[in-house]
């Protein structure tokens, strides 16, 4: 899966700090999600959706193999 996280958070002027406080996980776990080395939970997912204020599937796509 691959993922426009850093894109998205850098649209709205946030750190990974930020963002992470934001949905209530660590820093930490925004860079594993931005380096593509762990895939969030449903409902983390759709934090972040909220955050952006856009569909998951906008910044979350299938790589070719999943």
């Amino acid at each position: 899966m691959e993922n426009t996280i850093k894109v998205e958070r850098a649209i709205l002027n946030l750190t990974q700090g930020d963002l992470a406080e934001k949905i209530g996980v660590s820093r930490q776990t925004i860079n594993s999600i931005e380096a593509n080395r762990y895939v969030p939970s449903t409902v983390l997912a759709l934090k972040l959706s909220k955050v952006f204020n856009k569909p998951v599937n906008d910044f979350f796509k299938l790589s070719e193999g999943d």
